[in-house]
C-alpha cells in the first residue's frame, strides 16, 4: 500500500497542526474548546471515568476491573493475564487516579518507547529514561518527573537498582511499582534474568509503596515464587486465564521450510508479522528468501550492533507490512498491535515461550494466525541446548520436561487450543479455530507399527539415531548398515512398504508421546522408555494420527477475517476505504514520528468502516478514542469516510 505524502495528506483534507500533535480543522477547534480542559482535571476522576474518557473505551476487558480495583485499595497485586488482555491499562489507571507517582520497570527499551508515546498522545504525563537516549534527554526526563509533571517513569531494573537511581527516587513520594514480564524475577521461569532479582528489595526499601506484578506466562510454581520475591507473600494474586481465542493454531511437520513458510504467507501479504528462527544464519536466510519473493523483510538477532537491532525495531514498529525475521532476542516487551502472523521456522524452547512468541500477534483483538512447523533436527537441538546450558541436573529434568510437553502439543490429535491451555491450567471445549479443529487428524490403531519402529530400536542396540534405524526398517544397506552387520537383523526390511517420511513423522510421534527418548550424551541415539518398553512387550497397545498429506481447507484472507470480525458482510469497496484509512494514518503518524498504531490501532479502523460516524460525537463514540485523540484525528478520518460516501453515490 502507497503511502501519500503527508504534506500531500494535510493539504488534501484542509488540516491546520496541532501544537502538541495531530491535526484538526478551524471549525473542530471553536467546536471541541476545551477537551483539554478537562483532561486536566483527570486527578479527579475514579477508574471508570478514566477508562471512558482518557482511554476511550466504553467497558472494562475481562479481568482488567478487577485488577485496577485492588491497586487502588493500595493491594499488591501479580496479574497473569494472556498477552493482548490490556494489562498496561490495568496499572495505567490507577496511577493517573492516585496523585502519587509510579514507576513501571519495563524489560526493553522499545517498550518504554511505545508506552510513553501512547501515554503523551492520550495526554497523559509519562517519562522515560534509558541507555538508547541521549545523557540530556534523561536528565530532561527525570526533572521532569522529579517536578512531578511526570505521572508514570518508565525505567529499566538495571538502570532502577543502581545506588544512585534508588537514593533519587527515595526522596520521592512513590506510590506504585509495576513489574512488567515479571516472569523474569522466577528461576522456576523459562525466562529468568538475573537482573531481576534485586527487584525483591523494593519491597523493603519502599515500604509504603503498592507493588504490582504482571505476565503472560507462569506457572503455579512461578507464580508463588514471583509473590514472595516481590512482596514477602503479602499480595493478592488474579490469574485471568490464558486463551486467546482471535490466534488461529497450526502445527505442521517441517518439510521444505522455505516452500511451507512462503505458503503460509500467500494470502498475508502486507500485513505485520513475525517469523522465528533458531540461529541467526536462518534469520537472515529467511529475511533475503521473502525479500527475494516479493515480501517486505529484514532480519534482527544478537549477532547485530545495537545500532542495526534498534533501527530495525523502529522500522518494524513503525511501519506497516513489514516481516521480521528474528530470533529469541526479538519480542520480549514488544506491544505493536496490529501484527497479523506469527510463524515459526524452528521449534521454540518450551510450551512459556511458544505461549509468549505466538501472542505477540493479534493484540488488537482482530483475528491473526500462527504457525509452527518442526522436525527431528529441532528436538535433537533443543536437547542439546538444555544439556550444554551449564544448570544443575534439576534445572536440566525441569526444561526436558517443558520440551516434552511442547512435543505433546504438536503431535495432539485433538483441538490444538485445548491442548496449549490444558497446559496452563484452563480447560475449554474445542475452539474450531485451529488447524485440527478445521481439519480433525484419524487416530488408528498403530501397536504393530510402533513395536516394529521399537524392535529396530532395540535390535541396533539403542545406540544409533532416526536415520540409522529408519534405514534398517526399510531394508536399505547403506555402508553403515552393512557395516555393522543390520542388514542380518530380523527387522531388517519390516517397515519397507512405508516411505522415510512416514517414519520420522511416526518417530516425532512416538517422541511426543514419551515411548521413545533422544539420548543427547550419546548423539541423539534412540531408546526406548518404560512405556515403550511395555508396547514392545505387548502390554500395551498405541495409537496414533493418520499420516498423510493433505491440503487444509481454504479460508478468507487474513483482511477479509478482519473485516468480517466487525460485521457480517464486507466489500470490495471496505477493503478500498480501510487502505485509505491506513494511508491516512501512515501519513499522520510519520509527520509525528510514532509508530501508526499511537495514531489508532487495526481494531479502531474497522469499527469506522462498520459503525461510518458522520460527526464528532458519533466518532467519540468509538472504542479507544478518548477526547485527545477526538480533538487530534476526528475531522481527518471523517473526512475520508464522508469522501468515501460520496464515491459511493455518485
Amino acid at each position: 500500500m502507497s503511502v501519500p505524502p503527508v504534506k500531500e495528506t494535510i493539504e488534501q483534507y484542509g488540516l491546520e497542526s496541532h501544537p502538541q500533535g495531530g491535526y484538526f480543522t478551524p471549525v473542530t477547534r471553536l467546536r471541541l474548546r476545551g477537551v483539554v480542559g478537562k483532561l486536566i482535571a483527570h486527578k479527579a476522576m475514579n477508574a471508570h471515568q478514566i477508562l471512558q474518557e482518557i482511554f476511550g473505551f466504553s467497558s472494562y476487558r475481562p479481568g482488567q476491573e478487577k485488577v485496577i480495583n485492588a491497586l487502588i485499595r493500595g493491594k499488591n497485586v501479580l496479574a497473569v493475564m494472556p498477552t493482548g488482555a490490556g494489562k498496561s491499562l490495568c496499572y495505567q489507571i490507577p496511577a493517573i487516579a492516585s496523585r502519587q507517582r509510579t514507576v513501571v520497570i519495563s524489560p526493553l527499551v522499545a517498550l518504554m518507547d511505545d508506552q510513553v508515546s501512547v501515554l503523551k498522545d492520550l495526554g497523559i504525563q509519562a517519562e522515560r529514561i534509558h541507555s538508547g537516549r541521549e545523557r540530556s534527554e534523561n536528565v530532561a526526563s527525570w526533572k521532569r518527573f522529579h517536578c512531578d509533571t511526570g505521572k508514570l517513569l518508565y525505567v529499566s531494573p538495571e538502570r532502577l537498582m543502581t545506588e544512585k537511581m534508588l537514593d533519587a527516587i527515595n526522596g520521592l513520594d512513590i506510590g506504585m511499582f509495576v513489574v512488567d514480564e515479571a516472569h523474569c524475577i522466577s528461576k522456576w521461569g523459562p525466562s529468568f534474568r538475573p537482573d531481576y532479582e534485586d527487584l525483591s528489595k523494593l519491597s523493603e526499601m519502599f515500604p509504603n509503596a503498592v507493588i504490582s506484578a504482571f505476565t503472560a506466562t507462569a506457572d503455579e510454581a512461578t507464580r508463588a515464587d514471583i509473590v514472595t520475591k516481590l512482596s514477602g507473600g503479602d499480595g493478592i494474586t488474579f490469574v485471568q486465564g490464558f486463551d486467546r481465542p482471535n490466534l488461529f493454531l497450526s502445527v505442521t511437520q517441517k518439510s521444505s521450510w522455505k516452500t511451507q513458510l512462503l505458503d503460509f504467507l500467500g494470502d498475508k501479504r502486507g500485513s505485520s508479522g513475525i517469523v522465528y528462527c533458531l540461529s541467526r544464519k536462518r534469520t537472515e536466510e529467511a529475511a533475503s528468501f521473502l525479500v527475494e519473493n516479493g515480501i517486505d523483510s529484514i532480519a534482527y538477532h544478537a549477532g547485530q550492533d545495537s545500532s542495526q537491532r534498534r533501527e530495525s525495531q523502529d522500522r518494524f514498529m513503525s511501519e506497516g507490512g513489514l516481516v521480521m525475521a528474528a530470533t529469541i532476542a526479538f519480542g520480549m516487551g514488544i506491544d505493536k498491535p496490529d501484527i497479523r502472523f506469527v510463524a515459526h521456522v524452528n521449534l521454540p524452547g518450551n510450551m512459556e515461550s511458544y505461549y509468549q512468541e505466538i501472542g505477540r500477534a493479534g493484540r488488537d483483538g482482530a483475528p491473526a494466525e500462527t504457525l509452527l512447523m518442526y522436525g527431528l533436527d529441532d528436538v535433537h537441538q533443543r536437547r542439546r541446548f538444555i544439556e550444554e546450558d551449564g544448570e544443575d541436573d534439576i534445572h536440566k529434568l525441569r526444561e526436558h520436561k517443558r520440551l516434552d510437553a511442547l512435543l505433546a502439543y504438536c503431535e495432539a490429535a485433538f483441538c490444538r487450543r485445548k491442548a496449549l491451555l490444558s497446559y496452563f491450567g484452563d480447560d475449554i471445549d474445542a475452539c474450531g479455530n485451529c488447524d485440527n479443529c478445521l481439519n480433525p487428524p484419524n487416530v488408528i490403531d498403530g501397536t504393530e507399527l510402533c513395536r516394529m519402529f521399537l524392535s529396530a530400536v532395540y535390535r541396533t542396540g539403542q545406540s544409533f539415531g532416526a536415520a540409522h534405524v529408519v534405514d534398517v526398517l526399510r531394508g536399505s544397506k547403506t555402508e553403515k548398515v552393512v557395516d555393522r552387520e543390520h542388514d542380518q537383523l530380523t527387522t531388517f526390511g519390516i517397515g519397507s512398504e512405508y516411505p522415510k517420511e512416514f517414519w520420522h513423522s511416526f518417530l516425532r510421534q512416538l517422541l511426543a508421546a514419551g515411548h521413545i527418548v533422544l539420548n543427547i550424551q550419546r548423539y541423539g541415539s534412540l531408546q526406548i522408555s518404560p512405556s515403550g518398553l511395555s508396547i514392545l512387550k505387548g502390554d500395551s497397545s498405541y495409537e496414533y494420527k493418520e499420516i498423510t498429506i493433505q491440503k487444509a481447507k481454504s479460508r478468507k484472507s487474513v483482511e477479509k477475517r478482519l473485516l468480517q470480525d466487525f460485521q457480517s458482510e464486507f466489500s470490495e469497496t471496505d477493503s478500498k476505504l480501510l487502505s485509505r484509512l491506513k494511508s491516512l494514518r501512515s501519513a499522520l503518524a510519520r509527520e509525528q514520528g510514532v509508530p501508526a498504531f499511537v495514531v489508532f490501532a487495526d481494531a479502531v479502523l474497522f469499527e469506522m468502516i462498520n459503525r461510518k460516524p458522520r460527526n464528532t460525537a458519533e466518532f467519540g463514540q468509538l472504542n479507544g478514542v478518548g477526547p485527545m485523540k477526538l480533538e487530534r484525528y476526528s475531522e481527518a478520518f471523517l473526512k475520508v469516510l464522508m469522501d468515501d460516501d460520496s464515491d459511493e453515490g455518485g
